[in-house]
């Protein structure tokens, strides 16, 4: 059975959520990891897949973003610029995107395969543009909507991130994406199961 998981990146304080799918269910749902926990989950789950809502490299050496986060602004939805690595280093509000750099690297050494995926971009493909909605309540109807089984009755924000990033990944292994720069978006307007 092919698995594929999400990971909500957050800093040292906050953590990671993890989200594990099948084609159709939520297998699991964790929060609070820390980097060499959401490893050992890789490395015994062994997911097709990781999806990362985090920036897998930072913007090219003197620029304050990405070709890739400015096309999808154009065409999807905002989002947060990724300056170049030396801002990122410096400044303390990027450290969420220090530790998904760190998480890309070391499941790079795993040789687990692993993309960049955006779920506000995801959930805005799935149901449209937020527009004055709250993002909770706009999220949560699109988790609804996924069909996943096994969902639990509450979750929050980086939760429902973290799953969003796991259905963007099967996706992409069943070639319903496409790629912005490198950040990997659900090209279906609805999705229920991939199978």
């Amino acid at each position: 059975m092919a698995l594929w998981m999400g990971v909500d990146v957050g800093g040292k304080r906050k953590g990671f959520d993890a989200a594990l799918v099948d084609d159709s269910r939520l297998l699991r749902l964790e929060g609070g990891l820390s980097c060499d926990a959401v490893i050992e989950l890789v490395r015994t789950c062994r997911p097709a897949l990781v999806g990362i809502d985090s920036p897998r490299r930072c913007a090219p050496d003197g620029h304050g973003s990405r070709t890739g986060e400015r096309q999808l602004a154009r065409s999807i939805c905002g989002i947060r610029w990724t300056p170049e690595r030396s801002r990122v280093e410096l400044d303390p509000y990027y450290a969420w995107v220090r530790e998904g750099l760190a998480l890309f690297d070391a499941l790079s050494e795993l040789e687990a395969d692993a993309i960049e995926v955006f779920p506000t971009a995801s959930w805005t493909r799935w149901q449209g543009t937020r527009g004055r909605r709250k993002r909770a309540a706009w999220s949560r109807r699109g988790l609804d909507e996924l069909g996943l089984e096994g969902l639990p009755r509450r979750t929050n924000q980086d939760q429902r991130d973290a799953i969003a990033a796991a259905v963007t990944a099967r996706l992409h292994s069943h070639g319903a994406t496409e790629t912005i720069g490198e950040i990997v978006v659900p090209r279906v307007s609805r999705v229920r199961s991939s199978s």
